[in-house]
C-alpha cells in the first residue's frame, strides 16, 4: 500500500523572521518620525518659534506701558518670576511659554508661570532697542557667559538644554525674529552689565 507524502512548501519565512524585520520596521519608524528624530523636531522647533513671537509680542504690549522696559524682578532666581508678569493682563495663554518640542507639563489656565515650569530662558535686563540682542531662547545647559563654539543646548538629547533633543534650539531677538541654532554657538554670547540669564527652574 502506497502512503502519500506530506506536500512540501517552498522557501518562506518563519514566524521569528517576521518578528525580526516587523521589530526592525518599528525601530526604523522611531528614528525617522519620533519624539527624537530630526525630522519631528525641524517642525518643533518651527512651532517652538511661533510661541516666542507670541511671547514677544505680549513683551512689545508690555513696553509700550513701562516706558520700554521688559519684565524684571529684582533678585529673580528663575525665568519665571519676571515673565509671570506678562499673565494674564499681556497674554492670557499660557501655553506659549512651553515649547512643544520638549516635555514640560502645560501649565494651568490663569495660574502664575511660578506655579510650574516654563521652557524658555530669559536675558532679564535687556531692550527693544538692540534689534540684535537676545531676548528669550530655548532652555540652555546653564547660564554662563558663552564663546562661539561652545556649547549652548544639549549634544546628546539628555537634559539640561534638551528642549529639541540633540538639535540645538531657539533664540528670540529684540526686533521680534527668531534664529535657529545648533548646540554648539556659531556667535558669543558674552557677559553684558545689568543683564542676567535666567533658566526655567530645574
Amino acid at each position: 500500500m502506497h502512503i502519500p507524502r506530506p506536500a512540501r512548501f517552498g522557501p518562506g519565512f518563519s514566524l521569528i523572521e517576521l518578528l525580526i524585520t516587523l521589530a526592525l520596521v518599528v525601530v526604523l519608524c522611531t528614528l525617522m518620525y519620533g519624539f527624537g528624530s530630526a525630522r519631528h523636531q525641524r517642525t518643533q522647533k518651527q512651532l517652538c518659534a511661533d510661541n516666542l513671537q507670541k511671547v514677544y509680542l505680549a513683551m512689545q504690549i508690555y513696553a509700550n506701558d513701562y516706558r520700554g522696559k521688559l519684565p524684571l524682578v529684582t533678585n529673580a532666581a528663575t525665568a519665571e518670576q519676571p515673565l509671570e508678569l506678562l499673565v494674564p493682563k499681556y497674554s492670557a495663554d499660557t501655553s506659549i511659554f512651553i515649547c512643544p518640542g520638549g516635555r514640560d507639563r502645560q501649565l494651568a489656565p490663569g495660574l502664575p508661570l511660578t506655579s510650574g515650569r516654563i521652557s524658555y530662558a530669559y536675558y532679564m535686563g535687556r531692550q527693544l532697542d538692540v534689534p540684535e540682542a537676545i531676548l528669550l531662547t530655548d532652555r540652555q545647559i546653564d547660564t554662563e557667559p558663552k564663546r562661539a563654539s561652545e556649547k549652548i543646548f544639549s549634544s546628546d538629547g539628555k537634559p539640561p538644554g534638551n528642549n529639541h533633543h540633540r538639535f540645538g534650539g531657539n533664540f528670540l531677538h529684540a526686533d521680534g525674529s527668531v534664529t535657529a541654532s545648533d548646540p554648539y554657538l556659531s556667535i558669543s554670547l558674552p557677559a553684558t552689565p545689568g543683564v542676567v540669564l535666567l533658566n526655567p527652574k530645574p
